[in-house]
């Protein structure tokens, strides 16, 4: 039987149709962008030079059109102030969290994100950034047919906050690209490597560390792989750590070599200083050393660097990555030893002095199979490929996690985890809540991020009101709060009065992001003064429960002192008073003491009560009713 032509040669509707996903590295230093062309993942390379690695710099000239990538990086060393160097730092933070050091003068309120001065004018971090991006969708528009990109999956670091992932969202906009997801850098690694062994389907659970070591971010992630499942066990960070931090140990080494002060070196030398440290550390990764010629304040220094010397300028470096990494495998409830495999990924990780600090702390050789710069992006393209065409015959599962826990503020300022950190997302957690005092009909909800038990010592997320609850006893009504995390890491916070069904919600996109002493803080402090917190939480919740006795008494007495006789009533009333004396002191065994002496008198009190309700209840009944 033969096909019936309904439709003449080639001009069948969309003959051929391809729809492509974009992979999306947007790094600090550099950037670059992957696709999955003819079932497997590949880098796309620039037109003119056939290089992937696109440098994430914008320069912005007195006049002309702002320039991008090696284009800009010519520029740096002459014109440092107009030349744009790792903007991510600055995604997404406010002016006042902006601690580390560059050679920008920044403009803005200090709550506010900050905005370069440059010779064009303010820029802002989410511009500069979009700039990269749309030099990326312009390679790929160039490389793929026309019309065939239907959006993007843009990799972030996986301890970006909120504030952060909004900011790269922003920035994506502004370019003109359409964010199928965020995906956590880690995470498209193990998307890279897990896509790249899929034979492995066996029951036995493989855990997985990446350490991922950039131009300007660091992350840890543990995963675990159990029948073609990854998990993310436990992550941590540093959003402001990487080569660029080599580059400043390296340059103020060669600047100690002159016995110069660095605060006596212009930011042009330094500059200059940086590049040349730069290609000296470049060199050393095939090299075992490497000759240095520089000239600092008319002042020449000729001398060797060796592969050893390297290792222990990076110290400051090398050690706060470990240290998250000893945190990480604590998270995880793991050693180094049930680790299958460590993987390296981001283009600081291609140093043999890095690879060396790895291999002794984890006591194995890491895994490089894959390219490092480039690993992030590909595993983005696998996801974006998916995303856009319903790839349903790869079986890896990957399960991203909160990075902090997530919570809400209840009485005496404690915070109620809902989701703790490391759960992996989505999630949606519901709990029940009530309200505090007699005829309350409206209460603030107030989200919270954080390791500690107190609000003030936990970061503020926002806030927002619930009315109409109908008015009853304190502790009668039923508020079911809502805490939904999605795939993006998008949280969404709703409340909800039971028997009204009245609702309430706000999504958390914060103004600004965490700073490096506030992530610090927020994970390591919950450590540090976990005992502490657990006393502080125990006097507060006593203290809670205590007050709330003093309330139903205060109430109960109004309505029901008929039912205690005067010497009672004064009896009750002393305790009473005994007890909110003691509340005013932070002595926990005096308040639960106090307590103690309350309850006889409560206790007989409530009986009464019941009693008389019971009596009420079955008034006019009798025995053959029942």
């Amino acid at each position: 039987m033969s096909l019936l032509q309904i439709a003449e040669p080639n001009q069948s509707a969309q003959p051929h149709q391809h729809r492509f996903g974009l992979g999306i590295d947007l790094g600090t230093t550099r950037s670059l962008v992957a696709v999955v062309r003819s079932g497997k993942a590949q880098v796309l390379e620039a037109d003119s030079n056939n290089d992937t690695l696109l440098p994430s710099i914008v320069y912005y000239p007195s006049s002309g059109t702002p320039l991008v990538g090696n284009d800009a990086l010519s520029h740096l060393a002459d014109d440092p102030k107009n030349t744009i160097v790792s903007a991510k730092r600055f995604m997404g933070r406010s002016q006042s969290d902006i601690k580390f050091s560059h050679p920008y003068e920044l403009s803005g309120n200090t709550d506010d994100m900050p905005t370069f001065v440059t010779a064009q004018g303010e820029v802002s971090p989410v511009e500069v950034s979009a700039r990269i991006l749309a030099t990326l969708k312009q390679r790929a528009a160039s490389a793929l047919p026309a019309d065939s990109i239907e959006g993007a999956v843009i990799t972030v670091p996986a301890y970006f906050d909120e504030a952060q992932r909004q900011a790269t969202k922003d920035a994506a906009q502004a370019a003109g690209i359409n964010v199928l997801r965020l995906l956590n850098e880690p995470t498209a690694a193990a998307v890279a490597y897990g896509l790249d062994q899929p034979n492995q389907t066996d029951a036995k659970e493989s855990y997985y560390l990446i350490y991922d070591l950039g131009g300007g971010t660091f992350d840890v992630s543990i995963l675990k792989l159990t029948d073609g499942v990854f998990e993310v066990l436990a992550t941590g960070g540093n959003s402001a750590l990487g080569g660029d931090d080599i580059d400043r140990l390296l340059t103020n080494w060669l600047i100690k070599q002159l016995d110069i002060d660095p605060k006596d070196v212009s930011r042009h030398d330094k500059s200059i200083l940086a590049q040349q440290a730069k290609t000296y550390k470049q060199a050393l990764t095939d090299a075992v050393q490497v000759n240095i010629d520089i000239t600092v304040n008319n002042q020449s220094y000729q001398g060797v660097l060796r592969r050893e010397d390297l290792l222990a300028i990076i110290e400051p470096v090398s050690r706060r990555t470990l240290t998250v990494c000893e945190q990480v495998l604590r998270d995880a409830k793991l050693s180094s030893v049930d680790l299958d495999e460590v993987i390296l990924v981001g283009g600081s990780t291609r140093m043999p002095a890095v690879q060396e600090v790895v291999t002794d702390f984890f006591k194995k050789q890491p895994l490089c199979r894959l390219n490092p710069d480039e690993v992030v992006a590909l595993g983005a393209a696998q996801t974006a490929h998916q995303l856009v065409n319903g790839d349903t015959n790869n079986n890896l599962l990957l399960l991203d996690v909160t990075p902090l826990s997530l919570g809400l503020e209840t009485m005496g300022g404690l915070v109620e985890v809902l989701i703790p950190r490391n759960t992996p997302i989505p999630v949606k957690k519901r709990q029940v809540f009530t309200t505090y005092q007699d005829g309350q009909t409206g209460m603030v909800i107030h989200v919270v991020q954080g390791e500690r038990e107190t609000v003030e010592n936990c970061r503020s997320l926002g806030r927002f009101e619930l009315y109409g609850i109908p008015s009853m006893k304190a502790g009668f009504a039923r508020i079911e709060v809502t805490f939904s995390v999605d795939a993006n890491g998008q949280l969404t916070v709703s409340a909800q009065e039971t028997t009204t069904k009245t609702e309430s919600k706000i999504e958390i996109v914060p103004s600004y992001g965490l700073s490096d002493e506030q992530k610090e803080q927020l994970l390591v402090s919950g450590f540090k003064y976990a005992e502490e917190d657990k006393n502080m939480r125990s006097l507060i919740e006593t203290k809670v429960e205590a007050e709330r006795e003093v309330l139903a008494l205060q109430s109960a007495l109004k309505e029901f002192a008929p039912l205690l006789t005067s010497e009672e009533q004064s009896d009750l009333a002393e305790q009473i008073q005994a007890l909110q004396t003691a509340l005013s002191t932070d002595d926990l065994s005096v308040i639960e003491t106090k307590q103690a002496q309350l309850k006889p008198h409560s206790d007989a009190f409530a009986a009464r009560i019941m009693n008389q309700s019971v009596k009420a209840s079955m008034a006019g009944t009798s025995a053959q009713d029942w």
